[in-house]
């Protein structure tokens, strides 16, 4: 069979989270989309808690159910990181390196012609290279990411957090992108650097880097060029965009009750005037910050759509609650909804004015997709790099906050939220909002950058897979 029409069978292995794993599935709908078949690797939990496929793909993703191992401290059906607080998650970690016996198996049973793998499986290149499998680091970070993290080389160059928070020496542009202290202390904190006896993420991205055949980012050249092409010259190996990946949801689903009742509070809001406001699966502000946003949303004046997480999982103790007498104060314009919400359908409304998110990328994405300017407040991970990434393209405004702490006050929220959503000095981001939607929501675009992809990966098979 020629190259051009030969059928794939792409093997995918994505971290234990949401934010991880809806890109993943993202890219697999795609790909089978073209006849080609996945095997999506994930826990039982997490696969059933996935978006629906549409009917038509079911044949060509197969998910594959690895049960996680056990592991103490970690609790009973806690299978990613939305399911914990975030002192757990390196428990997390321990059990996900604990299927590399189960994915093993896997890959010798089905030998697929590629695999994809996410940063945390640092085992998993040498695994696939003894069984004669080519492997993807397919990162959902973007380019900007992967290159302010360095390579193998970089690693003992900077010692200190503040080293962390200057652009690093081996960025030959000029640029303002880096962490901001109160950033890296957190993601210090949270075992970039590893912890006990456990495996550091920086460790884990060098690992992957180092030992994949080819890197895959979410991302394309037409938004961040320079850095793609600095991660193909740091790292020596070829750097394949996909695309943003915007999310699809399953056209088949009924409109549920809840939706209905939420757009028809939106419906009663003019164009561009509510300000949503969400912070992703995974980010959960403290009482204080909390507390802040809750009357920074208040003394804006504008109506408000928040989608609130108060706690992370069954064994997150620290319930954080809403100012006393907040909701009742604004009822007549603001919705505090504590459940989940189709947040895609929230955006795409019309009444729909500016987005108050955590910079996480693919809220970040389906915001542009429908041209809505954004608002920054990051809490965590790589949050803090895609904000000064969109800040520096003046795609985002970052809400002023303390370097050193990352306290912040209600006044700066209230204003932030008016500047954007309202007043003359935001017209920047909302018009830079507007003319992202050609990269961030281009279908044509997102066909292209797969095309090219699944064309990489059907000439650099293994030839003696067929033979």
């Amino acid at each position: 069979m020629a190259n051009d029409e030969k059928k794939l069978h792409i093997a995918m292995f994505p971290w234990l989270a949401f934010g991880h794993m809806i890109p993943y599935l993202e890219l697999a709908k795609l790909i089978a989309s073209k006849g080609h078949l996945i095997s999506f690797i994930s826990t039982p939990r997490n696969i059933d808690r996935l978006p629906k496929i549409p009917p038509t793909l079911a044949s060509l993703i197969n998910f594959v159910k690895l049960p996680l191992p056990h592991v103490q401290n970690l609790p009973d059906n806690a299978e990613a990181t939305s399911d914990v607080p975030l002192n757990l998650v390196p428990f997390l970690k321990k059990a996900y390196d604990a299927l590399q016996d189960s994915v093993t198996r896997f890959l010798e049973d089905s030998h697929p012609d590629w695999l994809l793998y996410d940063f945390a499986p640092y085992w998993l290149p040498a695994i696939a290279r003894n069984l004669n499998i080519p492997g993807a680091f397919f990162s959902i970070f973007i380019a900007a990411s992967l290159c302010v993290c360095g390579t193998k080389a970089h690693l003992g160059e900077r010692k200190s957090p503040e080293d962390y928070t200057v652009p690093p020496p081996w960025i030959p542009f000029p640029t303002t992108v880096a962490f901001r202290l109160f950033e890296v202390l957190k993601v210090f904190e949270q075992g970039l650097t590893g912890v006990e006896d456990d495996v550091s993420d920086i460790f884990r991205f060098i690992q992957m880097l180092q030992g994949c055949d080819v890197v895959a980012v979410r991302g394309c050249m037409e938004f961040e060029p320079e850095w793609l092409r600095l991660l193909e010259d740091l790292n020596g190996k070829p750097v394949l965009p996909v695309g943003q990946l915007p999310t699809t949801a399953f056209d088949g689903e009924d409109d549920t009750d809840i939706w209905l009742w939420m757009e028809a509070w939106l419906d009663m809001h003019s164009k561009g005037s509510v300000v949503y406001v969400a912070f992703g699966s995974e980010a959960k502000p403290s009482q204080t910050e909390l507390t802040e946003i809750a009357l920074g949303l208040e003394q804006s004046g504008l109506p408000f759509f928040w989608v609130l997480r108060t706690r992370r999982g069954p064994a997150d103790t620290e319930v954080t609650e809403l100012p006393e007498g907040f909701e009742e104060r604004t009822k007549e314009r603001g919705v505090v909804c504590t459940s989940w919400a189709p947040q895609l359908k929230i955006l795409a409304h019309d009444s729909v004015g500016g987005f108050l998110t955590h910079s996480g990328w693919s809220s970040v994405v389906e915001s542009l997709q429908f041209e809505r300017p954004l608002i920054l407040l990051t809490f965590f991970a790589d949050q803090g790099i895609n904000a000064k990434v969109l800040d520096e393209k003046k795609i985002g405004y970052l809400i002023p906050r303390n370097e050193q702490d990352g306290s912040f006050t209600r006044d700066s929220v209230a204003e932030s939220l008016r500047l954007v959503i309202v007043e003359e000095e935001g017209k920047a981001y909302r018009g830079k909002a507007k003319e992202m939607k050609g990269l961030f929501g281009d279908r044509d675009s997102q066909d292209r950058y797969v095309n090219s992809f699944l064309g990489y990966l059907k000439t650099h098979l293994q030839p003696q897979k067929h033979e």
